[in-house]
C-alpha cells in the first residue's frame, strides 16, 4: 500500500494509525523519508519518530474511549458523552475487541456531550490535519520530481560537426564511457580562441547593453546552486545555449559554475554536456573547468588513464597543474577529491604547500610615516570596560545580527487600555493571523509561477524565492506593512528595500551555515584583549594590525545582486503583499458590505514633476493602527548602533558589523567602479583610510538621559517646532474654512479667483501636514532608539563615500544629525577636566549660542562668566526658569553644555570632575581654507584664519562688506536695484552662497539662495526679488574673485580639466593624498525597465564605467569633490594622530570632537596635519596622475581633445607666497 493510497483510504482518525509491530513496505519508507519535519535530538529516523507519535496518539484514544464506555456502563446520568466516531482501517479491525468495535459503531451509543468527548474531537482534528499535511508534502515532492524530469539535459549544439559527434557518443555510450568522451573532447578543444571567436568574445565584452543581462544570469545560476536547483540551472544554460541570440549572454564563468555543480554531484554525463557547450561557444576551458572535471573523476574513482589524458590536455593548453591548488577557490571536500584524481595519474604528486602569510605591508605615504613608525612611544586608548563585559556585549550583538531585526518600544504617549484600544488590538491580531496564512499561500503560488517560467528557460525569480523560508518572507512582508507611512511609499523604493533586505538575510544565513560565526567568535574574543581595560598585550598596535596578526581567514566576498534583480524580487514580494493582505469592508464602512477589501492600494502621484507609482495603505487600516496604539518599532539590525566594538576594517568589504554585509565605500546601489578601484589597490595603500574608519567606529557612546527626558516631555505633549521637536499630526493645519465635503466641493458662491486661491492654500496646508508627519516619524525613530539605548554603551561603525568623507552606518541615531540628535549623545568614557577643561566648556557654550563669533577666546570665557547665573538657571530649571538656553543657535546642545558646566562648577574639585561631554572645534569655512592653502593665497588665507590674528576673521562679513562697496558705487551711478538694496546687505544674506561657492554652486543656484534670504526680510520690497537676487549673486562672485583670486584660478583649472577629460570619453579619477582612489560616478543614465505586474518600473542606472560620462556633472562636480577629498584626508590624519596620543576623537566632516581636557592637544594635531598635508605638491601630483591616466595611451594621444587636455593639465596654476607654517600659530584656524 503506497503512502498516498494510505492517505486517501483513511477516512477517519483510526485509519490513520498504523498497528503496532507491523513493518512498512520499502516504498512507504522511501516516501516518508522525503518528508522532512522538525528534527528532535533522537537517534530514530524521522519516519520512525512519526510512527511512534501516531502509536502514542492511538494509545491515548483507546484510554479515552475506555473511559467513555466505563461512564456509560455505570449509568452516570450527570455525565454525558458525545458519540465517538472512530472508523478503523480494515486491516486493524480484527485486532480490536468486540467491545471497542461496538463503541465505535455508528449508533452504538446515544448522542452525548462532555469534556472527554471534546478531548477526543480535538485529537481527531489534530490527527486529520497531520494526515493532510503529510499528504500535501508528499504531493509536493512528487510534483517536484515530475518537474525535474521535464528539465532539459542534452544540449542542442549550433555546430553541426559537434552535434553529430555528440549524437554518435550518446548512441555508443554503452561501449564508450563518458569519461573517455570527455578526454577526447578536451583533445579536440581549441588551445586558444580562434580569430573569429576572439573577435566575437571582444564584441560580447564591449556590448554594454548585454552587461546587465549577464549579471542577472550569473546571479541566477549562483542562486540555483545555493538552493539545490542544479538541474534547473543546467536547463536554463542549455536553453540559452541552444539559441544563438541568447548564447551571446553566456560567459565561461557561467559554464564553469554549472560544471562545478555537477562535479559536486558526481554527475559526469551532465558535466560532459557542459563541456560540449563550452567548445560549441568557441571558448577554451580554464583551470576552473579542468578542476571540475578532475574533481568529478575523483568522486567516481576513475581509472588513471582517463585522468592522465585530462592532465595532458591541460598541459597542452598551457595550464599548470599546481595552479589547480593555488589559483582555484576550492572547499576542503573539493580539494580532497581533486587531489585523489590527480594522484591516480601521478601517485607521487604533492600539492604545493599553502603560501606563507604575506609579510605585513607598510604604507609608504610620507603623510603616514609617523603613524606606522616602529619604536616610537604610543598611547593608544583602551575602552573603559573589562573583558568579561565586552564578551557579553559581543554575544548580545551577535544575537541581534542573527535575528536581523531589532524591536524597540515606541516613545509615543501610551494610550490607556480602553475597550476601544483593546478591541482594535484584538482585531489587528486576528487580521495578522489571517494574513500570515494568505501570504503563505500567495508565496506558494508565486513560487509555482516562477518555477514554470524557469522551466521555459527564463532566469526567473524562483531560486531567489527559495533562499529564505516562507515564514521569513511572511515576517519580512508584515514588517514592511507595519512600517508603511500613511501617505504611502514609492513602489520603486519599496521594491529596492525589500530586495536588499532579502539579500542581507541570505548573507547572514550563509555565514551561519558555513560555520563562519564560530570562527568569528574565537577570533573576536582574542581581539578584545587589545581593547579591554583589564588585559595586557605584548605590544600595543592598531586594531587592524592586531586583527590581522590573529590570522582571521578572509571571508569570501559576496557579490551583491544586480539592482535589476533586487528591484524585480522586491517588486514581486510587494505584489504578493498587495494581493494577499485584505480586511473586512466593515472596518472602512461600519454599515457597508462585509466583503473583503484590499489593505494596500496602488495609485499614481506626481513628485518633482514625475509620475510615480505609490503603494498606499487604506485609511481604515491606518486608523486601526492608530486606535490599537501599539508601542513597538522594528528596525533592521544594521539600522541600530552596535552593542560591541565594530570589526576593524581590513579590506574594502570586511569590517564594521559582525555578520551583516557592509561596504567600506558607500555608493549608489549597482555602481561597481568604486569597489573595483579599491580592490585593485595594493592593500597597504588603503591602510590610512582603514585605520581611520576603525578608530572612528571604536568610540564608545552613551545617551544623555537628562536631555532625553526633557525632549520626551515635549514630544509626548504637543512638540515644539522652534526647538526642533516636531508636533504630532493633531497640530497639523486644517483645510481652509471654505472647503466643504468632497461631494459638494468648494462653496458655490466663491469667485474663480477665490477658488483658485483656496486650492493653493489647501495644497500648501497638505504639504505642511505631510512634512510634519515625516518629521514626526523621523523624530519618533530617533527618540525611540535613544530610549532603547538609554542605559547601554554603544558604538557607531563608520564607512565613507566615494570622496573619502566618513559617515556612521546606522542612519537614525548618530552624531551627524540635527542639534537635537547631537545633544542626546555623549562619550561613554569620561576624562577629568584638568586645569583648562572648564574654560573650554565655557568657550564651547558661547560658540553654541552664536554670539561673540568675532570675539577672542578670552572674551568668550568672560562672557560665559557673566552669564553664569543664566547658565545655572538653565541647568536647574530648563522648562520653568528663565529659559535662556532657548535663544541659542543650537539650543539643545547649549542646554546640555549648561548642565555639564553646572555639575563641574559644583564639584568639590572641578579639575577632577569626570566629564563625558564632547567639545567641538569648527573649521572657518573649511573649503576656502583648503583653496587658500593650495594657492598659497595670502589675502584669502587671512580671510579664513590661516594667519595668526588677535581676533577671528569672518569671511562672510568680509564678502558682505565688499559687496556693499560695489553696491554703493552702483547706487551713486543711478543703478535702481543698488539703491533699493541699501540697508539690506548683511552677513546672513550672503553667507550660504559664499559657503557653497567653494563646493561648486552655480550663479543660478546662488541666486535662488539669495532670493530665499531676501524673502525672509519682511520690509524688503518683494517686487524687486528677482532683480535684486540676480544683482547680488553677480556681486558676490565678483567679491570672491577679488578676495580669493588664487582660489578662483584653481577652481577654473579643475573645471576645465574635468570637461576635457569627459570629452575624451572617461570619468574623472584621482587619488587622495592618503591613497584612496576616487572616481566620479556621473555617467549618462541608461534606463532599466522591469515589466509586468501592477506597474512597469523604470529606473536609471549610471554605475557602469563603460557608459559615456555626463560632461556637465563631471566638470561641475570635480572642484567640490576634490576639496572634499582633501578635507577628508585632513580629518583622517588628525584622527590617526589623536588616536596615537590616546585621545578620543570623532568628527562631523570639518567639525572635530574630543573631551574638554584634550581640546588643546587636538588643536595642535589638527594644525600640524593641515600643514603637513598642504606641504605636499598636491596640484602637481594631481597633474602628473591625470596626464599618466588620460594622456599616455598612444592610441588616443593624437586626439584633439587629448592634446588640449595635456596642455591644460601641464598649466598648473601658479601659487602665491603664503607661508604655511603660520597656520600652526593661528588660534582661530579651528575654534
Amino acid at each position: 500500500m503506497s503512502a498516498l493510497g494510505w492517505g486517501r483510504r483513511a477516512a477517519g482518525l483510526g485509519r490513520a494509525l498504523w498497528p503496532a509491530g507491523r513493518p512498512r513496505l520499502l516504498a512507504e519508507e522511501e516516501a516518508f523519508g522525503g518528508v522532512r519535519g522538525h528534527r528532535r535530538s533522537s537517534s530514530a529516523s524521522p519516519c520512525e519518530q512519526d510512527r511512534r507519535k501516531d502509536w502514542g496518539h492511538a494509545e491515548l484514544l483507546e484510554v479515552l474511549q475506555a473511559r467513555v464506555r466505563q461512564l456509560q456502563a455505570e449509568g452516570v446520568s450527570e455525565v454525558t458523552v458525545k458519540r465517538v466516531d472512530v472508523a478503523l482501517a480494515p486491516e486493524a479491525s480484527s485486532a480490536q475487541s468486540p467491545g471497542k468495535a461496538r463503541a465505535g459503531a455508528e449508533g452504538a451509543a446515544p448522542k452525548l456531550s462532555g469534556r472527554w468527548a471534546q478531548k477526543l474531537d480535538k485529537e481527531q482534528r489534530l490527527m486529520q490535519k497531520r494526515k493532510q499535511r503529510l499528504e500535501g508534502r508528499l504531493q509536493k515532492r512528487e510534483r517536484t520530481l515530475a518537474w525535474q524530469r521535464q528539465l532539459r539535459v542534452e544540449p542542442r549544439l549550433l555546430s553541426g560537426r559537434l552535434a553529430n559527434q555528440l549524437q554518435r557518443w550518446e548512441q555508443g555510450a554503452a561501449r564508450s564511457p563518458w569519461e573517455e568522451q570527455l578526454a577526447q573532447l578536451l583533445q579536440e578543444a581549441p588551445q586558444r580562441l580562434s580569430g573569429d571567436a576572439a573577435k566575437a568574445s571582444a564584441v560580447r565584452g564591449s556590448d554594454v547593453r548585454l552587461e546587465g543581462q549577464r549579471q542577472r544570469l550569473l546571479s541566477f545560476f549562483e542562486c540555483c546552486l545555493l538552493t539545490g536547483h542544479l538541474p534547473l540551472a543546467h536547463h536554463v544554460l542549455v536553453t540559452h545555449h541552444s539559441r544563438s541570440r541568447q548564447q551571446r549572454l553566456l560567459t565561461l564563468a557561467m559554464y564553469n559554475m554549472v560544471m562545478r555543480g555537477w562535479a559536486r554531484e558526481g554527475s559526469f554525463k551532465e558535466l560532459v554536456y557542459v563541456f560540449f557547450m563550452v567548445k560549441d561557444a568557441g571558448l577554451a576551458p580554464d583551470l576552473l573547468s579542468y578542476a571540475a572535471a578532475l574533481q568529478c573523476m575523483g568522486r567516481l574513482d576513475q581509472d588513471a588513464s582517463t585522468v592522465r589524458r585530462c592532465l595532458k590536455q591541460m598541459a597542452q593548453d598551457g595550464l599548470q597543474l599546481q595552479g589547480l591548488f593555488t589559483a582555484v577557490p576550492l572547499g576542503e571536500g573539493e580539494r580532497a577529491e581533486l587531489l585523489r584524481a590527480v594522484r591516480k595519474a601521478e601517485p607521487t604528486f604533492r600539492p604545493p604547500p599553502p603560501p606563507p602569510p604575506p609579510a605585513p605591508q607598510l604604507n609608504t605615504s610620507p603623510l603616514l610615516r609617523e603613524v606606522y613608525a616602529k619604536g616610537c612611544p604610543v598611547s593608544y586608548p583602551r575602552l573603559h570596560l573589562p573583558l568579561k563585559k565586552l564578551q557579553d556585549l559581543f554575544q548580545q550583538q551577535l544575537r541581534v545580527e542573527l535575528a536581523t531585526t531589532v524591536t524597540v518600544q515606541s516613545v509615543e504617549k501610551a494610550q490607556p487600555p480602553t475597550e476601544e484600544v483593546l478591541h482594535a488590538r484584538k482585531t489587528l491580531a486576528d487580521l495578522r493571523a489571517t494574513w500570515e496564512t494568505a501570504l503563505y499561500q500567495e508565496l506558494q503560488e508565486t513560487k509555482a509561477s516562477e518555477a514554470r517560467a524557469a522551466r521555459e528557460g527564463r532566469p526567473s525569480l524562483f531560486p531567489y524565492l527559495c533562499l529564505l523560508s516562507e515564514r521569513e518572507f511572511v515576517g519580512l512582508l508584515l514588517q514592511t506593512l507595519q512600517a508603511l507611512p500613511a501617505q504611502g511609499e514609492s513602489l520603486l523604493f519599496l521594491a529596492h528595500e525589500l530586495g536588499l533586505r532579502v539579500f542581507n538575510r541570505h548573507i547572514v544565513q550563509r555565514k551561519q551555515l558555513s560555520k563562519q560565526v564560530q570562527v568569528l567568535e574565537q577570533h573576536y574574543i582574542k581581539y578584545l584583549h587589545l581593547l579591554a581595560s583589564d588585559t595586557q598585550v605584548a605590544e600595543r598596535c592598531l586594531p587592524r594590525q592586531w586583527w590581522e596578526a590573529l590570522g582571521m581567514p578572509e571571508a569570501p566576498h559576496e557579490q551583491p545582486w544586480p539592482v535589476s534583480v533586487l528591484v524585480q524580487l522586491g517588486k514581486q514580494l510587494a505584489e504578493v503583499l498587495v494581493q494577499a493582505v485584505q480586511m473586512p469592508g466593515s472596518l472602512a464602512a461600519p454599515r457597508g458590505p462585509g466583503s473583503l477589501i484590499p489593505v494596500l492600494y496602488h495609485v499614481y502621484s506626481f513628485r518633482s514633476f514625475r509620475q510615480i507609482g505609490i503603494l498606499k495603505p487604506h485609511p481604515a487600516f491606518t486608523q486601526l493602527l492608530e486606535a490599537a496604539a501599539e508601542r513597538t518599532l522594528t528596525f533592521e539590525s544594521t539600522e541600530v548602533p552596535m552593542l560591541c566594538p565594530p570589526l576593524p576594517w581590513t579590506s574594502p568589504h570586511s569590517g564594521a558589523f559582525l555578520l551583516s554585509p557592509t561596504k567600506m565605500m558607500r555608493s549608489v546601489e549597482g555602481t561597481q567602479q568604486h569597489q573595483l578601484l579599491l580592490e585593485r589597490c595594493p592593500p597597504a595603500q588603503l591602510h590610512g583610510a582603514l585605520d581611520a574608519l576603525t578608530q572612528l567606529g571604536n568610540c564608545a557612546w552613551r545617551v544623555n538621559g537628562r536631555v532625553l527626558d526633557l525632549v520626551l516631555e515635549l514630544f509626548t505633549d504637543k512638540g515644539c517646532p522652534r526647538l526642533g521637536v516636531p508636533a504630532p499630526p493633531s497640530e497639523a493645519p486644517r483645510p481652509p474654512q471654505g472647503r466643504q465635503t468632497p461631494k459638494s466641493g468648494l462653496l458655490p458662491d466663491l469667485s474663480p479667483a477665490d477658488k483658485a486661491e483656496m486650492r493653493r492654500e489647501l495644497a500648501r496646508r497638505l504639504k505642511v501636514a505631510r512634512e510634519m508627519q515625516s518629521l514626526r516619524a523621523d523624530a519618533l525613530c530617533r527618540l525611540s532608539l535613544a530610549q532603547h539605548l538609554r542605559h547601554r554603551v554603544f558604538w557607531l561603525p563608520h564607512n565613507m563615500d566615494f570622496r573619502g568623507r566618513t559617515y556612521p552606518c546606522p542612519p537614525h541615531f548618530n552624531h551627524l544629525g540635527s542639534d537635537l540628535a547631537r545633544a542626546l549623545l555623549e562619550f561613554a568614557q569620561g576624562r577629568p577636566l584638568g586645569p583648562h577643561g572648564l574654560d573650554w566648556l565655557k568657550i564651547h557654550l558661547v560658540n553654541l549660542t552664536g554670539l561673540k563669533k568675532r570675539e577672542s577666546l578670552q572674551a568668550r570665557r568672560d562672557f560665559a562668566d557673566q552669564l553664569m547665573e543664566d547658565i545655572l538657571d538653565s541647568a536647574d530649571q530648563p522648562m520653568t526658569g528663565r529659559r535662556w538656553w532657548m535663544e541659542a543657535d543650537e539650543p539643545w546642545q547649549a542646554l546640555a553644555c549648561c548642565m555639564e558646566i553646572a555639575r563641574a562648577t559644583r564639584a568639590p574639585d572641578p579639575a577632577a570632575y569626570i566629564s563625558h561631554f564632547p567639545v567641538h572645534q569648527d573649521g572657518s569655512c573649511n573649503g576656502l581654507q583648503h583653496y587658500a592653502a593650495l594657492g598659497r593665497d595670502s589675502v584669502g588665507a587671512a580671510s579664513v584664519n590661516l594667519l595668526p590674528s588677535d581676533l577671528p576673521q569672518d569671511v562672510y562679513s568680509g564678502v558682505a562688506a565688499q559687496v556693499e562697496v560695489f553696491r554703493r558705487q552702483d547706487a551713486e551711478q543711478g543703478v535702481r536695484v543698488a539703491q533699493v538694496l541699501e540697508g539690506f546687505i548683511s552677513r546672513k544674506v550672503v553667507k550660504q552662497t559664499v559657503m557653497t561657492v567653494v563646493y561648486g554652486v552655480t550663479r543660478y543656484g546662488g541666486r535662488l539662495q539669495i532670493e530665499k534670504r531676501l524673502r525672509e526680510l519682511h520690509d524688503f520690497p518683494q517686487e524687486f526679488l528677482w532683480e535684486a537676487s540676480h544683482y547680488l549673486v553677480r556681486q558676490v562672485f565678483n567679491s570672491l574673485q577679488e578676495m580669493f583670486s588664487g582660489t578662483r584660478s584653481i577652481q577654473r583649472w579643475l573645471t576645465e580639466s574635468a570637461r576635457l577629460i569627459s570629452h575624451t570619453g572617461s570619468a574623472v579619477e584621482w587619488v587622495t593624498p592618503l591613497g584612496i582612489p576616487v572616481i566620479q560616478p556621473y555617467h549618462r543614465d541608461s534606463k532599466v525597465m522591469i515589466k509586468g505586474g501592477i506597474q512597469s518600473l523604470t529606473f536609471s542606472s549610471s554605475g557602469d564605467t563603460s557608459q559615456k560620462p555626463n560632461t556637465l556633472k563631471q566638470k561641475n562636480g570635480f572642484p567640490p569633490n576634490f576639496i572634499h577629498s582633501l578635507d577628508s584626508s585632513h580629518m583622517m590624519l588628525t584622527a590617526l594622530h589623536c588616536y596615537r596620543k590616546g585621545l578620543t576623537f570623532v568628527s562631523v566632516h570639518d567639525c572635530f570632537w574630543t573631551h574638554a581636557a584634550d581640546v588643546a592637544v587636538m588643536n595642535q594635531v589638527c594644525r600640524e596635519q593641515f600643514v603637513r598635508l598642504h606641504s605636499q605638491p598636491i596640484l602637481h601630483d594631481l597633474s602628473r596622475f591625470l596626464v599618466k591616466r588620460f594622456c599616455s595611451d598612444s592610441r588616443v594621444s593624437k586626439s584633439v581633445w587629448v592634446s588640449r587636455l595635456l596642455d591644460t593639465l601641464l598649466s598648473v596654476p601658479k601659487t602665491g607666497a603664503f607661508d604655511l607654517e603660520q597656520v600652526k600659530r593661528s588660534t582661530y584656524f579651528f575654534s
